[in-house]
């Protein structure tokens, strides 16, 4: 009977793992050095955005239902915080695939440290909704989590991605090792 729930379908379960790894590792970011940190984020990035692709979409059952958010201000904070302590002076990158771009002749400067936590939010809030194993809060986890995916968090994991590959490849960096 559980298997035929949807939030129990192997696609969903292979994400909340994935989420969880995610979470996870950058909450134990602090004293990590960056080349640790960047090969294990290569390696999770393109997984946790395989598997967001994977997930079914759902309509919301009761779009009046209001999810408590897990993620304090506080525990963003830290996340981003340590994060750039990592990057250091690479933690800056220009991102030409944002909105504000349509207005302006030049790219935007973000932070992968920023873009880290702000999926880092999503995914968090998401997973611990899912580990209280209430049916009906997880589908709704679910059908937010997607659409943050469509809409948010899956385009900031495809461009935090290219400024980690040229920090993790970079060729001065690399010689000073």
């Amino acid at each position: 009977m559980i298997e035929e729930k949807p939030i129990y379908q192997r696609d969903v379960l292979e994400f909340v793992t994935v989420a969880v790894q995610y979470c996870a590792f950058l909450e134990g970011t602090e004293g990590k050095d960056r080349t640790e940190f960047l090969d294990i984020m290569s390696k999770l990035l393109p997984l946790l955005y395989l598997k967001g692709t994977l997930l079914p979409r759902y309509e919301l059952i009761d779009e009046d239902c209001q999810l408590a958010e897990y993620v304090t201000e506080e525990n963003y904070d830290i996340v981003r915080e340590n994060i750039a302590c990592i990057m250091a002076d690479r933690d800056d990158y220009l991102d030409v695939f944002v909105e504000d771009m349509k207005y302006s002749d030049s790219p935007v400067l973000t932070t992968v440290s920023e873009n880290l936590a702000d999926i880092y939010q999503s995914i968090k809030n998401f997973a611990c909704i899912y580990k209280l194993g209430v049916d009906e809060e997880m589908m709704t986890a679910l059908s937010i989590v997607k659409e943050e995916f469509e809409n948010e968090w899956g385009l900031k994991v495809a461009n935090v991605m290219r400024a980690i590959h040229e920090v993790k490849y970079d060729e001065d960096d690399l010689r000073e090792i």
